[in-house]
């Protein structure tokens, strides 16, 4: 009888993937659910078949040169992928798989929120009442930004920007507008109710949804900020370096902009204590796609990637 290939699971799973993991590979848990760090990753890489890794394994060129290698499936829990230097993997003949499609509406859930959130003052609110600060009603108390009828900006026009304009036009009558180097067809858009405008310049609201990768690093830089108009909001559920934060806090501390609202952050889980401290700023703990049904369909996603690996079938989510 063949052995059971050999997965590390690097970080605990929805309980109902776990079993079904375990069901068909021999595999390594992640009891504690504690980062495995570098020399966890390499011991994995070279004890193991395959690693279902997730956004907080950095997996270098210099942890994927673990030796010897066993490994020959990175199987990411997760669309995006730049926690792995891919390059390196396919050097050392690591296959890559992703879990796309699956996670769209759960994180443009998570944009709409934020946008929400920072335009009604949401966050601030309920700190001010919280802290015992309220009072009672009063007219001019903690006026916020109206959503219905204002103007979205998209960078980016992938699958969950097309989600997010569905919901802010088809749900807020948003105008939406949008910038992506490759753009959706003009019948798409206008389905969409979307139209390829200048995004920074024109919108009350920029939300990003462009993948992390070299040519987007620090994208929302000091001078693009500054185009933004004084009583927009930056929304970020991308990734968290396509966004300089120091830039960002000066923006928001000047009043270059009126507010952000955040799910990811360049260097998290740290964030900068101004950040925190920053009243017109909504943060969130990379909730983008913390939903039962969305974790436990990733996981799914990711065991499917295995199953066809393992069997010799094609990857349907191959990136490498």
């Amino acid at each position: 009888m063949t052995a059971r290939p050999t997965v590390v699971v690097t970080r605990r799973l929805p309980s109902t993937v776990e079993e079904e993991l375990s069901r068909d590979f021999d595999v390594r848990l992640n009891r504690d659910d504690s980062p495995l760090g570098p020399a966890g990753l390499e011991d994995a890489l070279r004890t193991a078949d395959a690693l279902l890794c997730t956004v907080t394994d950095r997996l270098t060129a210099d942890v994927l040169g673990a030796e010897p290698l066993r490994a020959r499936l990175l199987a990411n829990f997760g669309v995006g992928f730049n926690h792995i230097d891919t390059d390196a993997a396919k050097a050392r003949g690591l296959a890559v798989s992703n879990t796309p499609d699956v996670l769209t509406e759960a994180t443009a859930d998570i944009a709409m929120t934020l946008l929400l959130m920072v335009s009604r003052r949401a966050g601030e609110g309920e700190r001010h009442l919280r802290g015992g600060a309220w009072t009672g009603w009063r007219p001019t108390h903690m006026l916020g930004s109206q959503v219905s009828g204002k103007v979205l900006g998209l960078v980016g026009m992938g699958r969950i920007a097309r989600a997010v304009a569905r919901r802010a036009h088809g749900g807020f009558g948003m105008r939406v507008i949008f910038h992506d180097p490759f753009p959706p067809s003009p019948s798409e858009a206008a389905a969409l109710g979307a139209e390829p405008r200048q995004v920074l310049e024109e919108a009350d609201f920029v939300s990003l949804h462009c993948p992390a990768m070299p040519e987007t690093r620090h994208l929302m830089n000091r001078e693009r900020l500054a185009r933004m108009r004084r009583s927009a909001y930056l929304i970020n559920t991308a990734r968290g370096d396509v966004v300089d934060e120091a830039a960002l806090v000066e923006a928001l501390g000047d009043g270059t902009i009126a507010g952000a609202g955040l799910d990811v952050y360049e260097r998290e889980p740290q964030i900068a204590p101004v950040l925190v401290a920053m009243e017109n700023v909504v943060l969130l703990p990379h909730l983008g796609s913390a939903t039962t049904e969305t974790r436990i369909a990733m996981g799914r996603r990711a065991l499917e990637n295995l199953r066809l690996f393992f069997s010799g079938a094609p990857l349907r989510d191959r990136v490498v």
